[in-house]
């Protein structure tokens, strides 16, 4: 067959798959994100997980645990930090990482590299994972164990979610990332 022959060919058969699946309500695909870190290097993926995921047309989730719960707060995700200790690809080894301020250096390094390439920002990543349906989870016994205010988490995130949904929602789950 040709290739035109081979594109139609493809063409009806996601065809039919689409309506087998509006028949029988398959069509929805689900992606479960469980967010544990809040350094910048670690708020990223996630964020553009979900987001592009969405785009695809899945529904997404992202339950926020720990230290992940910063990437939610609307001030403090504006200044994440990124760290070099510990980090085996940072070019800068750990003994010279380890020296008062290089943290703050390494993140300046990030944020130019962030602005250099016009890669979107922590809250642009939010607010368009929002508007395209994202749900932001905030897990309630890491809010309550850190002290977290609620009224800090940028609007719309979910609040008062525990491990047990956490653990629905990835059970059917078409894709379970732990980030």
């Amino acid at each position: 067959p040709s290739r035109a022959e081979l594109a139609a060919r493809v063409e009806e058969l996601e065809e039919e798959l689409a309506d087998v699946a509006a028949e029988t309500g398959e069509d929805e695909k689900k992606m479960s994100i469980i967010a544990t870190k809040g350094t910048l290097d670690m708020a990223y993926p996630p964020l553009i997980l979900a987001s592009t995921a969405a785009a695809f047309g899945y529904e997404v989730t992202v339950f926020h645990t720990f230290w992940g719960l910063e990437i939610l707060h609307e001030e403090r995700s504006k200044d994440l930090k990124l760290s070099s200790v510990g980090n085996p690809n940072m070019p800068v080894p750990n003994v010279i990482g380890a020296i008062p301020g290089m943290d703050r250096m390494t993140t300046k390094m990030m944020e130019k590299k962030i602005d250099d390439n016009e890669t979107a920002s922590i809250e642009e990543l939010i607010e368009t994972s929002l508007d395209m349906g994202v749900e932001f989870q905030a897990c309630q016994m890491t809010i309550d164990l850190m002290d977290y205010d609620e009224e800090n988490f940028y609007d719309g995130v979910t609040t008062g979610v525990g491990a047990a949904t956490a653990i629905q929602d990835m059970a059917e789950a078409d894709i379970q990332l732990l980030i």
